[in-house]
This record gives C-alpha cells, sequence and structure tokens, in this order.
C-alpha cells in the first residue's frame, strides 16, 4: 500500500522551514521516497556548544526535523498535521566541520501514530555520531 503522499515534494519540504528553526540552522531535505527521507547540515558555529563541540540540539533539531518533514510526507488521507509525542537521542560522536547527514526511516505508519527513526552522521566519512527516534501523533481534522 502507498504511504507517500504526491502533493509533498522535496522543493515544497524546504520551503516550508525557511522562515523558521530548519532554515535558520541551515538544513536542507535531499531525498524522499516511500518510508525514507534524507538531509543534510552544513556545520557552521552556531551549532557549537560553548565547550566546541556540536550541540546535542542541533543534532537533534536535524533529526527530528527529518522526521517530522518525513510524517507530513507521510501523513495518512484526510488527516490535517501531527506532533511529536515522544523523542529519543543517543549520542556517539561529534564533529568539528563539514556537514552531518540524517536518514529517516519509517518503523510504523499508523493511522494514528508513526514511529521514525533516524542515523545522524559526518557527512564525509559516513561515521555515525547520533541515533534517533521519534513517535508522531497524527492530527485529525475536528468536528
Amino acid at each position: 500500500m502507498k504511504r507517500l503522499r504526491d502533493d509533498v515534494t522535496i522543493e515544497h519540504l524546504n520551503r516550508i522551514g525557511e522562515e523558521y528553526l530548519p532554515g535558520f540552522l541551515g538544513l536542507e531535505m535531499q531525498a524522499l521516497e516511500e518510508g525514507r527521507l534524507t538531509s543534510r547540515m552544513p556545520v557552521k558555529k552556531l551549532h557549537f556548544a560553548p565547550n566546541e563541540f556540536l550541540h546535542a540540539a542541533s543534532i537533534v533539531a536535524l533529526a527530528d526535523t527529518t522526521c517530522g518533514y518525513a510524517t507530513v510526507a507521510h501523513l495518512p488521507a484526510g488527516a490535517h498535521s501531527f506532533t511529536t509525542i515522544e523523542l529519543k537521542s543517543n549520542h556517539l560522536g561529534t564533529v568539528k566541520e563539514g556537514s552531518i547527514a540524517c536518514v529517516a526511516t519509517a518503523q510504523h505508519l499508523g493511522r494514528n501514530t508513526q514511529v521514525w527513526d533516524a542515523v545522524v552522521s559526518d557527512a564525509a566519512s559516513g561515521r555515525k555520531i547520533a541515533l534517533f527516534r521519534c513517535t508522531q501523533m497524527i492530527l485529525w481534522p475536528q468536528g
């Protein structure tokens, strides 16, 4: 059964975040397919904590946004939107320069919830720097 919506494109996903946190952080969605979305974020000083390590919130922002946009692209017909109800991340490393990449993969695409896993890695080497999982609640029109 096809779950990917025909009306959601990479261009649309990149455009909706331009004036929000994803745009400010420089997130770029790259490839969308059934059950999967990939993205990238260039690493800049604004992504670091004062200890000169990549801020965990920057990594989570990339993973959560990628999973969230993937949810938008896989909303069931008639659904209004979604909201994140749980997220978890394990941080395995950091990068000092370049870009980080994210691959979000659907684990469950239900009528009321979706579960997505994401792997964040150093875009140059492919070395994993974080594992992420979130649960999204599907929102339906009221009334």
